[in-house]
């Protein structure tokens, strides 16, 4: 249930990041703001939906696993999040949201890397 559940987060992250392409390319608040927001939730859907897809094939301990993919999709949210607010609306979400995204992100794949190794050495 857990990957279906990241899986659609994935999906709603992939779309918003489209969108802030988009804006990006096209709306008044052209630049790299919406551009960098957009790239971050795009990349970290595809990430999600990796980790979604090797936890169903049980090649990660799936604890660790199970956080550091709620991780990516915290991170990315908070720090595209702030992004997109500062270019939008013109202030940002909270201080130090971006950064504390990007630390969440940071502390996620590194979540998912000793995931694998513990899958592995348990063979």
């Amino acid at each position: 249930m857990s990957s279906t559940i990241l899986i659609a987060l994935a999906g709603l992250m992939g779309a918003a990041g489209v969108v802030l392409l988009a804006a990006g390319a096209h709306g008044p608040q052209a630049g790299a703001g919406p551009d960098s927001a957009g790239q971050m939730l795009l990349f970290h859907a595809a990430a999600v939906i990796a980790a979604a897809v090797t936890l169903q094939q049980g090649l990660l301990f799936r604890p660790l696993a199970v956080a550091a993919a709620i991780g990516l999709v915290v991170g990315a949210v908070l720090f595209s999040g702030d992004i997109a607010l500062r270019a939008f609306a013109g202030h940002r979400l909270f201080p130090f949201a971006a950064p504390t995204g990007g630390f969440v992100l940071i502390a996620s794949w590194l979540g998912l890397a000793v995931a694998a190794v513990i899958a592995l050495a348990r063979g």
